[in-house]
Parts: structure tokens; C-alpha cells; sequence
């Protein structure tokens, strides 16, 4: 067995990382860590409005909005409440409805696709063990009684010639 040549996922110290280069990759991982989480916030689980602004060791400024990093600033600068929004705004969060319709509708169409995708891999799985369990017997699929075949499921896999002339 070959030995581990990454240490994994471990629990690490929280201190300052003292090699620039390191401390330049961690900050671009953890960066779009944050953004995914602030995305996961807004986007999908609350539809809560969320604005990050993030400085790095250079000050170059790095931001995430939803639905955009203008429309939290004024918010947050104005003081503004969604109900006191003119109505150049109000088209914007239709748009901003649209969207998230339209993104939870996608987000349902992916878990349908991954649940799919799982009930076929333990399908999978199972036609393997059936398939090693068969052939410790000493006989391979083409040998053993049509019978014994598992022909659920492969219908719309079977092509029917016609008989010969």
C-alpha cells in the first residue's frame, strides 16, 4: 500500500503564516471559501441580500454582492429599507425574483440528476457483485441459462432483429 503523499484535511493553528507565498494561497482559497458561503447564504438557503468586501496584504480590494455589491453598499450607506426603494429599483427585484426562481429551479434539477446518478452507481455496484459472485462459480455471463439473465431495466437497451429469411 502506497503511503499518503498529502497530510489532509487536519485542524489547524490559527496564526499569521509567515511564507508570503503560502499566505498568498491560503488567502485566495479562503477568499473563495467565503464567497461560496456568502453565495450558499443569499442565493439558496435565505434569500437574504449579502455584500463582502475583502482587502488584501497588498490593499487590493476583492468584493461579493447578491444581488450585486452597489445594491448593498447603497443600502447600508442610505439606510435605505426595501420598502422605501423608488421605482427604478422595484425592476431590479423583479429581475432579482426571476433569478432566484430560476436558480432554485436549476438547484432542483441538479439534486434530481445527483439522486439519479446515485441510484444507478449502487445499481451499478450491485450488477458487480452479482457478476463476481457468478463468476467464482467458473461461468461467465454468456454460459449461464437465459433464465438466470437480470433483464429488468435493459429493455430499452434490447434491439430485436428481424428473423432471417
Amino acid at each position: 500500500m502506497a503511503s499518503k503523499k498529502t497530510r489532509g484535511k487536519q485542524k489547524i493553528e490559527i496564526k499569521k503564516i509567515e511564507n508570503a507565498e503560502d499566505r498568498l494561497v491560503t488567502f485566495t482559497k479562503r477568499k473563495s471559501g467565503i464567497y461560496n458561503k456568502c453565495n450558499e447564504l443569499a442565493a439558496t438557503l435565505c434569500g437574504a441580500e449579502v455584500g463582502v468586501v475583502v482587502f488584501s496584504e497588498f490593499e487590493k480590494p476583492y468584493s461579493y454582492g447578491h444581488p450585486s455589491i452597489e445594491s448593498i453598499a447603497d443600502r447600508f450607506l442610505n439606510q435605505q429599507s426595501p420598502q422605501e426603494t423608488n421605482g427604478d429599483n422595484i425592476a431590479s427585484h423583479v429581475v432579482g425574483a426571476y433569478k432566484q426562481a430560476r436558480i432554485t429551479e436549476i438547484l432542483n434539477k441538479y439534486n434530481e440528476l445527483q439522486e439519479k446518478l446515485s441510484n444507478e452507481q449502487l445499481r451499478e455496484k450491485e450488477l458487480q457483485q452479482r457478476e463476481k459472485a457468478r463468476a467464482s462459480e467458473g461461468l461467465g455471463w454468456w454460459q449461464r441459462p437465459i433464465k438466470e439473465l437480470d433483464l429488468e431495466g435493459t429493455k430499452e437497451n434490447v434491439c430485436f432483429l428481424p428473423a432471417p429469411p
